[in-house]
């Protein structure tokens, strides 16, 4: 059985020959042994996990789709990735590419508003750590109040900064408020100021798309949701974006009653970039009316969800 000193040594070798790209030779010099047990212990690094080697190729898109829906949606970028044989491999790819495309977007802007989800905390996993510590991050709307979720448990804006080694804000309040005057008040409490104001600043905005089953999913908003939502037949919800719901027409369903706490709709729809990544090809008729409201600039999806799209409007 390996001890604690084996393993030590069975790492630093790895290191060395993956890593500090030292030649077989150099590592038998550096640690005195035969060139044959290097060769084993770089064999063993593989089999028992220690090292991992993936092969990352290029991610194929359909061009063709994207013009198609570049056109008709008059967006900034349509990214549509090519099926996979697997979902997985799907989801994998899709949050993949999000990720590549937003570190690039990010590096010519300054001011980033995150979002929630599940979708959103992928993409952020998938960044690669960079600094540049001249970025703000900030969150743009309330906390969902998914404690039970890595999704929820953490401020997805304080992990995102800290891949850039950046400065982060939070919005410490909930998501929905139901009194008007304390959701009012509120905004104007010294704390959250500088929140709200960069709000108003942001560049950037990165968001994964949602229906009503992700309100349902979180006992509070569940459980009034009829308050939250007065006067607006649930029926009509094609998706939800930025907190809000809208139709498949893309017509924002909380006109004159909106109790979302955070950036206003009129400030979200003036940031420059509003990316959405979509995996689930059960959110095509979400990502049509988004699509339709002009609530996006660029998205991310697969041919899956982009060929439901179509669907969607033919129905």
């Amino acid at each position: 059985m390996a001890t604690a000193k084996d393993r030590e040594q069975l790492a630093n070798v790895a290191r060395d020959y993956y890593l500090s790209k030292l030649t077989i030779a150099e590592i038998s010099k550096k640690y005195n042994l035969s060139r044959y047990l290097i060769t084993k212990a770089l064999d063993d690094a593989l089999e028992s996990g220690l090292v991992k080697i993936n092969i990352n190729a290029p991610i194929d898109r359909n061009l063709e789709l994207e013009a198609k829906f570049k056109k008709m949606f008059n967006l900034q970028n349509a990214f549509i990735i090519k099926d996979s044989d697997t979902s997985d491999e799907d989801n994998e790819n899709i949050v993949e590419f999000a990720a590549e495309t937003i570190e690039e977007k990010i590096n010519q802007n300054r001011i980033i508003g995150v979002s929630w989800g599940g979708t959103v905390l992928s993409t952020i996993n998938h960044i690669q750590p960079k600094v540049k510590d001249d970025l703000i991050f900030t969150q743009f709307m309330g906390d969902n109040l998914k404690y039970d979720s890595a999704s929820g448990s953490t401020p997805l804006v304080q992990k995102a900064a800290a891949k850039f080694g950046a400065k982060y804000l939070t919005v410490p309040g909930p998501l929905y408020i139901l009194n008007d005057d304390v959701r009012k008040s509120l905004a104007t409490e010294p704390a959250l100021i500088p929140a709200f104001n960069m709000m108003s600043k942001m560049d950037l905005i990165f968001s994964g798309i949602g229906t009503m089953a992700s309100i349902d999913s979180i006992a509070t908003w569940r459980q009034h949701k009829q308050e939250i939502f007065k006067g607006i037949d649930l029926s009509q919800v094609a998706g939800m974006l930025y907190g809000r719901p809208f139709d498949i027409d893309g017509n924002l369903l909380t006109s004159g009653n909106d109790k979302f706490f955070g950036a206003s709709i009129d400030t979200i729809l003036a940031v420059p970039s509003r990316i959405g990544i979509v995996k689930s090809r059960f959110k095509g008729r979400a990502l049509l009316g988004a699509l339709r409201g002009g609530l996006l600039t660029d998205f991310v999806t697969n041919e899956a969800v982009a060929n439901r799209v179509l669907v969607e409007m033919n129905a």
